[in-house]
């Protein structure tokens, strides 16, 4: 979480510089795409503040009314990041375009367009540096694009989204720029401001949907709990396992439900004991895992694969 807390850190002051000087250019230059792509950093100026909230409230401790903790309200407020990127971003950019593309605008001196949009860039680069260094000591083993997608801390892939989409929305913005200007077309510049627009609608879809899956209750992948069963499996008063029924409350948080069935006359106290130690075999291996309920039920993994071949025809 600390690692994720310096990307957000990174993106927000990259953003509050560049949103200021983009406002100034843009009401200089008359540049609709200059102003789209000030619009597009105040919005990711806020993103971060809102992901930083999520982060901080995420953090409270269990109460009675909320036993499980407060772990997903970074996935709450990660999804208002995309909602504000698509409502905000993307229709502010999208209707600047076509409104300058109805009632065209020369564009006047378009020099501080390019000398704020090279700076930008080198900006947004650092950013999008220093949020790709995270992701990297994150990914572990895993290829990156794959690590990215199965990552369950939304902070880390929503600054890396958005960094992209800056970085591919100011080079949009000065190619609008630059053909508004070469060709003596100012609707190219309508035309530019309008791909940014549709550029966030997309990474907004996008990042809807990653964090659907984690705010409604998804589990862990098929690999971990595999292995997860394997670890009861190994005990030797188990007969048997079933997969694990899991949920992420946090990137650092899951829950894990386990049906056993203990091999015929093992006492109380042995199953006490193997209980125990499958407990702790399941954090050692995976520290993430905070809550574990094992519970003996005969028969459990044999219904469990019966359920499967159903459902696989």
């Amino acid at each position: 979480m600390a690692e994720s807390k310096v990307a957000v850190y990174g993106a927000i002051a990259a953003n509050v510089a560049i949103a200021t000087t983009k406002f100034i250019v843009a009401g200089l230059t008359g540049s609709s795409a200059m102003l789209s792509e000030a619009v597009h950093s105040t919005v990711d100026t806020g993103n971060g503040l809102l992901l930083l909230v999520g982060m901080k409230r995420s953090q409270r401790k269990p109460d009675p009314e909320h036993p499980f903790g407060y772990g997903k309200e970074l996935y709450f407020w990660s999804l208002m990041v995309a909602v504000l990127i698509f409502g905000i971003g993307g229709g502010i950019s999208a209707y600047e375009g076509v409104i300058h593309m109805l009632n065209p605008v020369e564009m006047q001196d378009p020099l501080w367009n390019y000398v704020v949009l090279g700076s930008a860039i080198i900006f947004e680069g650092a950013s999008f540096t220093i949020a790709m260094r995270t992701a990297w000591k994150e990914k572990g083993k895993q290829p990156l694009l794959k690590s990215l997608h199965a990552s369950k801390d939304p902070s880390t892939f929503t600054v890396i989204a958005e960094d992209s989409a800056a970085l591919a929305g100011l080079v949009i913005a000065l190619i609008g720029v630059y053909c508004s200007h070469r060709y003596n077309m100012p609707v190219l510049d309508g035309a530019a401001s309008l791909a940014i627009g549709i550029l966030l609608a997309g990474v907004a879809v996008l990042l809807i949907y990653e964090s659907k899956g984690l705010l409604i209750g998804e589990g862990v992948d098929r690999d971990m709990a595999y292995a997860i069963r394997d670890i009861a499996m190994q005990d030797h008063f188990v007969e048997s396992a079933a997969l694990p029924l899991t949920m992420y409350f946090g990137p650092e948080n899951i829950l894990v439900t386990l049906d056993v069935e203990f091999r015929k006359g093992t006492s109380v106290a042995d199953i006490s004991a193997a209980v125990n130690r499958i407990e702790r075999d399941i954090r050692s291996r995976f520290p993430e895992v905070r809550r574990i309920y094992i519970e003996s039920n005969p028969g459990a993994a044999e219904r469990q694969l019966a359920r499967l071949r159903r459902a696989h025809g």
